[in-house]
């Protein structure tokens, strides 16, 4: 399989120091957000299992959301990992979006996470481009 020659350049995109702070800093606090969402799932929070009745799945559907998003949270904090955090986030928040709108909530929480998400798997995809090529 081919790339495109903007995806595969033999050398890195280099980052100046503020870039690549910024990127950590952001990449942290979506971490401790998804660790506390995860955390308040997989501990059976009032709230969590309320909301996870009115969805109609089942409780099932508590425990795997709020393993994906510790995995992905955790993820998220390993270099070599982010970059499929931000992917399994990404698909979670479109769940989410599609959940809320459902359920006649506001979108916009799970749309502002998709969002910051989605600019870390952006931000991080030659690492994804990267692992297919070694492969």
């Amino acid at each position: 399989m081919s790339f495109p020659p903007t995806l595969t350049g033999t050398a890195p995109a280099r980052r100046g120091r503020a870039g690549r702070i910024a990127l950590w800093v952001v990449q942290v606090a979506l971490a401790a957000v998804f660790l506390f969402a995860g955390i308040s799932k997989l501990g059976g929070q009032p709230q969590m299992v309320a909301l996870f009745g009115q969805i109609g799945v089942g409780q099932w559907f508590r425990y795997f959301t709020g393993f994906v998003e510790l995995s992905a949270a955790l993820a998220l904090l390993v270099p070599s990992l982010a970059v499929f955090g931000g992917l399994a986030l990404v698909a979670t928040m479109v769940g989410a979006i599609a959940t809320n709108l459902l359920l006649g909530q506001s979108p916009l929480p799970p749309t502002v996470l998709l969002l910051v998400a989605a600019a870390v798997v952006w931000t991080r995809r030659r690492e994804l481009v990267a692992s297919r090529v070694t492969q």
